[in-house]
Order: C-alpha cells, then sequence, then structure tokens
C-alpha cells in the first residue's frame, strides 16, 4: 500500500501567500521575532496563547484526548523547528492551524493503516468524559442552562466524528474557529470554491447526523407502560 502521509512544505507556505504585504498584528510580529530570536519568554507567550485552542481543533479533527496530546505535541515541535521560516506573510494563527491539520491528517492515515480502524468513541458518556471544551459556568446561568449547553456540544462534536474527514475540516474551521474562507483556504491548500462546498457538504452531514439522533433518542423515549388488568 502506498504511503500517503502528507509531507508539510514549509517553503511553499511562505512563500505562496498573498505578496501585497504583511498582515500580522504589531504583538504577533513582536512575537515571532522572540521565537526567531530564541527568546525563552516568546516560547512561553505561544504554548500560553495557542496551546489550547490548536488542542480544540485537533480534538474535533480526532476525536481522542490522548492522540489529540500526541499531535499537538508534534505540532508545537513543528513550530519551533521551523519558526525561521515564517515570514509574516499571514497571520501566525492561520500558519499554525495549517500545520496542525497537516499533523491530524498524518496521524489519522497512520492510524488507519496501522490499526485499521477510525479514530472515534464508543458513547457519549465517554466523549463527555475526555472532552477539552467544557465551558466553565457563568455566574449568572442555571444548571439547566449549563447542562443543555453541555449535552448540545456533546451531540455537535459526536456527530463531527462521523462525517468525512475533509468535511470535518472545512466545518471545524468555519463554524467552530470560526475562520475566514480566505484563511480556510489557506491552510487546506484548496481553492475557495472547494472550501465553500466542503462546508456546505460537512454542514447537511451534519444536520443528517443529528436528526438521526435525536430521532433515535425519541424512539428510545417514548416507553409506555402496559395498561392495568381490571
Amino acid at each position: 500500500m502506498a504511503d500517503t502521509t502528507v509531507s508539510f512544505d514549509f517553503d511553499s507556505l511562505v512563500t505562496s501567500e498573498d505578496a501585497s504585504g504583511p498582515v500580522v498584528l504589531d504583538e504577533e510580529s513582536a512575537l515571532v521575532e522572540g521565537l526567531q530570536l530564541g527568546k525563552e519568554q516568546a516560547y512561553e507567550d505561544l504554548i500560553t496563547d495557542y496551546q489550547q485552542p490548536v488542542f480544540n481543533l485537533v480534538y474535533r479533527l480526532v476525536g481522542d484526548s490522548g492522540d489529540a496530546g500526541d499531535i499537538v505535541q508534534e505540532t508545537f515541535i513543528k513550530i519551533f523547528r521551523h519558526i525561521g521560516s515564517f515570514r509574516g506573510q499571514s497571520s501566525l494563527k492561520t500558519w499554525i492551524y495549517r500545520i496542525a491539520v497537516n499533523e491530524a491528517h498524518n496521524h489519522r492515515r497512520w492510524f488507519g493503516r496501522h490499526r485499521k480502524r477510525e479514530v472515534g468513541f464508543e458513547n457519549d458518556e465517554g466523549f463527555a468524559a475526555k472532552s477539552y471544551s467544557d465551558v466553565l459556568p457563568d455566574p449568572g446561568r442555571s444548571p439547566f442552562e449549563i447542562t443543555l449547553q453541555g449535552e448540545t456540544m456533546a451531540l455537535v462534536e459526536a456527530a463531527l466524528t462521523r462525517i468525512r474527514p475533509v468535511f470535518r475540516q472545512a466545518v471545524v474551521l468555519r463554524d467552530i474557529e470560526d475562520l475566514s474562507y480566505d484563511e480556510i483556504a489557506e491552510i487546506l491548500q484548496v481553492s475557495l470554491g472547494t472550501v465553500k462546498s466542503r462546508i456546505l457538504r460537512g454542514r447537511e452531514a451534519m444536520r443528517r447526523e443529528l436528526m438521526a439522533r435525536v430521532e433515535h433518542e425519541q424512539a428510545f423515549a417514548w416507553n409506555p407502560q402496559p395498561a392495568e388488568q381490571d
């Protein structure tokens, strides 16, 4: 079987971007400069700013917290090794997310070849126990609202693991990470038309998955008791 591992081309990443000039913010430029100079504080700032967002992204792509942790570690190793290639012609976040998405893709390929099964979770309860997307409660929200939000997010993330990976990537980047179409196209290295198509098809796949789950739960919720005999 041919090896389909994606090779991340850092040179093409930094030379194929819009040549109109840097679009990163001043503080981001300072962070990049510190990283390129090997400043310890810059490395700490990068971890503080991006570790959790990158984990959340990767976790939603692979569906397993242990695997996500390994992928995040590899992602930051690549960031540290290749930060010298970053030229500031796109946002640092876009550059980092592209590395993370590629690492998740490579892991999924390896997983499929060596373990012969898709990454996933057994049930909603197991998924919830592993989730890193728990939201700290606001003082004004009731326990019911907190529970409802948690259950809704669990259903959404469960559905994400059951749709095709290419659609999952697009939906996560757009609807959860709230990235622009241009940013997603750059991260995935596809055309804008492909991005929009994948988002539409991914949303439709998500709708079908969520409807199927709701119908399943409603069917089991209807459990009438037998009539009493006179």
